[in-house]
């Protein structure tokens, strides 16, 4: 069937799937560096305790089978290593039938990870990532010229996450539809980067156009990608471009580039074909039963989108295969921080000898600039944000993480920047305090060498220590 490939997008796939590898790579690597103290045999979350009250078809998962830390480690750097080849491009080497297994084991990977994740795998970018893995297995290798299917449901997804996202704003805070919203943004955002302080300062009227500016990339652009070249191409350039503006002011994790990455099977490059032999009937038959069921699963975000009622980042099925997106359907006016100190004192007192602990990318320090982090995912970082907007946001494991505190456990200390307390003389108290944080002038910058200025707001968490260690008079 002359009208399955689509032979000058060659060089879109290969740049798709070796961009896309990298992504994955960044993924097993966060999962690698931080799952022991998040979800581990004696992490926060434990995922032996999650799989004791979860069945496995409402998160399949190799985990539910057996779990171990071992175990895990061994899947986290297992991802690592076939992303690595398929970053080498080792799937053009292989037959088309290996290559297409050979994508399939990431996504496995990943969906197992996801699925056991709870709190710290709850954003959107993870079923972003397993959705756009699983439509990967299907794009083929140098065997074959792409499948036009495929390209479209690429196309399709990248529809739903930028019109969704859209759709989601001039639905929720009013200062999207008033083009107000980035007065705030850049101060307020979960994890601001080197430059978002200088974001934050740019002209009022800029920061009116910016906003303009992703509404008609988010709500018109998108339809574009189903339009003749070279009118897909210049939508598809149009979102890398506003994508890359994120990238410079914020750390969104990898949120960013996998829908920049979304945005090259759509782009047509300048390159002549090889020439390959046409698809096996076997693989038209594969792919084409996938699309089909695809296309019918997407009336789930479909109504979400067009309800009243949408919801943001919502996987629709356990395997993660469509799901709805969105991101800041409202935006906060006012940042807070949770600020967690220790002391070695015998009594806690409130003028006693409290040291902070420094987080690797949340604001701490006043004098601390941001740092760049993205696409790598600081979890424990992002859910303390979550943490300072609502102490439920972190009901299920903050009270774990000043027990691990406490004990100077070392698999959570690697997950900050620095311990104020050396290995063997772990705190004797740990106490939260919330402070309000904002950007500094100008002025107050050169004055003082200071990013931020912060506001004690009240106590957060009282001063604990742990259990059978008593308090001295």
């Amino acid at each position: 069937m002359e009208w399955f490939t689509a032979p000058d997008y060659w060089l879109s796939r290969l740049v798709f799937q070796r961009a896309l590898a990298v992504v994955y790579l960044v993924a097993f690597l966060t999962a690698a560096l931080q799952f022991r103290a998040l979800m581990g045999e004696r992490g926060l979350t434990p995922v032996p305790r999650f799989v004791e009250r979860v069945p496995f078809k409402r998160a399949p998962s190799l985990f539910q089978l057996r779990y171990s830390d071992r175990l895990f480690a061994v899947v986290a750097w297992a991802g690592c290593a076939v992303s690595a080849a398929l970053v080498a491009g080792l799937d053009s080497l292989l037959p088309l039938w290996g290559a297409m297994l050979l994508w399939l084991v990431p996504w496995l990977l990943y969906l197992s990870i996801v699925n056991v994740g709870q709190t710290w795998y709850s954003f959107g970018w993870e079923s972003l990532l397993l959705e756009t893995g699983f439509v990967a297995v299907f794009l083929g290798n140098d065997e074959v010229a792409p499948p036009v299917v495929v390209l479209f449901l690429l196309r399709w997804l990248l529809f739903r996450v930028e019109f969704g996202a859209g759709l989601i704003k001039m639905r929720g805070d009013e200062c999207w539809r008033k083009l107000t919203c980035l007065d705030h943004h850049h101060e307020t955002q979960p994890m601001p980067g080197p430059l978002s302080w200088y974001f934050h300062y740019l002209p009022r009227p800029l920061h009116r156009v910016e906003v303009a500016a992703n509404h008609v990339t988010q709500l018109v652009v998108p339809f574009l990608l189903f339009t003749p070249q070279p009118l897909a191409t210049a939508a598809a350039a149009l979102m890398i471009a506003t994508q890359l503006w994120l990238v410079l002011s914020g750390n969104f994790s990898w949120l960013n580039w996998i829908t920049i990455v979304l945005a090259l099977p759509a782009v047509r490059f300048p390159a002549d074909p090889p020439s390959v032999a046409a698809a096996p009937l076997w693989y038209e038959v594969v792919v084409l039963a996938a699309a089909a069921l695809l296309v019918f699963l997407s009336h789930r975000p479909v109504r979400n989108m067009i309800s009243r009622g949408q919801v943001m980042n919502r996987s629709f099925d356990s395997l993660h295969l469509v799901n709805t997106y969105g991101a800041f359907g409202s935006v906060s006016r006012v940042r807070y921080e949770v600020v967690i100190e220790g002391t070695a004192d015998e009594v806690a007192r409130e003028d006693g000898d409290w040291r902070e602990y420094e987080f690797k990318g949340k604001p701490g320090d006043p004098r601390r600039r941001p740092r760049q982090f993205a696409p790598y995912h600081l979890r424990l970082d992002w859910l303390m944000w979550f943490a300072a907007l609502s102490p439920s946001y972190a009901g299920s494991w903050f009270g774990t993480l000043v027990e691990r505190l406490l004990e100077n456990d070392r698999a959570t200390l690697r997950l900050l920047r620095r311990s104020p307390f050396p290995p063997d003389a772990p705190p004797r108290f740990v106490r939260a305090r919330l402070f309000r944080y904002r950007y500094t002038t100008w002025r107050e910058l050169r004055e003082t060498g200071a990013w931020w200025e912060r506001t004690y707001v009240r106590e957060y968490l009282p001063p604990t220590r742990l259990a059978g260690v008593p308090e001295k008079p």
